[in-house]
């Protein structure tokens, strides 16, 4: 089921979302000083491209720089983005086949709030090491 809705997810979204995420991580790349910004912008366009059957998880080596770049990453880009991914959310959701994609929508809120620090892996291999993960 992860396949067929990852597949609808990408020819409707998932690819255009994933192209943005891309340009802003070039440009990131070219403001050399935000060069950790355009690596969890090339996260979160991957994540974007095939969402369903992975999550989100914290990474246990995150420190400091992770919260103060959040931080700066919330102020100036985080919070359009989850404005974004909300609104578009609500509106799949108005239709019985956009709802899957409505809450992959939602799924993407975190991320696109706090890129940093987190990392993605696959669902079926984290509730193997006997975790819970929120769907």
């Amino acid at each position: 089921m992860h396949t067929v809705l990852n597949i609808i997810w990408l020819v409707l979204c998932g690819l255009w979302l994933a192209i943005l995420y891309t340009l802003a991580a070039i440009l990131c790349f070219i403001l050399i000083i935000t060069i950790p910004f355009g690596i969890a912008a090339l996260r979160m366009a991957n994540y974007t491209l095939w969402p369903f059957g992975r999550t989100l998880v914290p990474r246990p080596d995150a420190g400091a720089g992770s919260l103060i770049g959040n931080t700066l990453w919330i102020i100036v880009a985080g919070w359009w983005l989850a404005l974004g991914h909300l609104t578009t959310g609500i509106a799949l959701c108005l239709t019985i086949i956009g709802i899957p994609l409505g809450l992959a929508n939602f799924k993407l809120i975190p991320v696109s709030l706090m890129p940093l620090g987190m990392q993605i892996v696959d669902v079926d291999e984290y509730e193997e090491r006997g975790a819970p993960v929120l769907r």
